[in-house]
């Protein structure tokens, strides 16, 4: 029996952002498989602007309680490239695709991701879906947080699913290289967007060799996306974000996001995805250009 004729299909599914009551209502629905990613970015100041990142996964925090029937992805070793010196990039299309398949998410599967509050990590999971081909993903609204403050139910129970096949189909014009970056860095023709703080971006603060920003990147630091409870800003907020660093200054113009490790920017990436707008995610980000003394890099506001 074929995939398409063994998985139902979800007639009310709401597309890339998903509410808790809409999943509480659906949580069993055999289509859909559910993700906890939660995780942290754990920075340290070394003095002099200089900043120390850790990653981690929060799988203790998960075995403790998670959304019923949820599986777990550590973003930091699961869905990333152990043979790449960059850390944290993205696993390749066989290894990401194993993980999938022994999760259970096959070719037709709905997939619903969270985090603790529905941001970058749960993003990141997306984009990956999206980068293998997979449309099928949605971010939990307001995640974890939103989720427990509802009092909504909660398990310990550790879910074995079936195995299921996932097939990859590559989409590498939604990743981009720091070959490709520099290119259109010097070229000026792409709308280079900056997801980190203003401080990384100016040159203030720095986490890797050097501070500063991609020569010509414009700042949209990805805080601004979400609303104080973690929830996203409406669709019509998003616009007008987006619309203020110049993503509608030419719609033939690429579009290329970055952060540090190709994390924060999948936000961007997202916010622009409601709009109708795909870009490329530089996953090398930061860690790579900022330790890189052949990339340039530029300090203060202006691009």
């Amino acid at each position: 029996m074929s995939a398409a004729t063994s998985t139902p299909t979800i007639p009310d599914w709401p597309g890339t952002l998903v509410g808790a009551a809409w999943l509480a209502e659906h949580l069993d629905h055999p289509a859909i498989r559910v993700v906890d990613i939660r995780g942290y970015v754990k920075t340290t100041d070394l003095g002099g602007g200089k900043q120390q990142a850790l990653y981690t996964g929060a799988r203790d925090e998960y075995e403790a309680g998670h959304i019923p029937g949820a599986v777990f992805v550590d973003w930091t070793t699961d869905i990333t490239d152990p043979d790449d010196p960059v850390p944290a990039q993205v696993a390749p299309p066989e290894r990401f695709a194993a993980l999938m398949g022994r999760l259970g998410i096959g070719d037709d599967t709905y997939v619903v991701i969270y985090d603790h509050k529905g941001m970058q990590f749960a993003t990141r999971l997306w984009w990956a879906l999206g980068l293998y081909g997979h449309d099928r993903a949605a971010v939990l609204d307001g995640g974890w947080n939103k989720w427990t403050a509802e009092g909504r139910p909660v398990s310990a129970d550790a879910p074995a699913p079936q195995p299921a096949r996932f097939t990859p189909r590559p989409r590498p014009e939604r990743r981009a290289t720091a070959r490709e970056v520099l290119a259109h860095s010097q070229a000026g023709d792409a709308l280079i967007l900056d997801a980190r703080d203003r401080e990384q971006y100016t040159g203030a603060t720095a986490r890797g060799d050097k501070g500063g920003h991609i020569p010509g990147a414009r700042l949209l630091a990805n805080a601004g996306l979400f609303n104080p409870d973690g929830t996203w800003k409406s669709d019509d907020e998003l616009r007008r974000i987006v619309r203020d660093v110049g993503v509608d200054e030419g719609a033939d113009r690429p579009v290329i996001a970055y952060c540090n490790g190709g994390v924060a920017a999948t936000t961007v990436l997202f916010a622009l995805d409601r709009l109708g707008r795909t870009g490329a995610n530089y996953d090398g980000s930061w860690n790579e250009w900022g330790n890189d003394p052949a990339l340039p890099a530029k300090q203060g506001n202006e691009p």
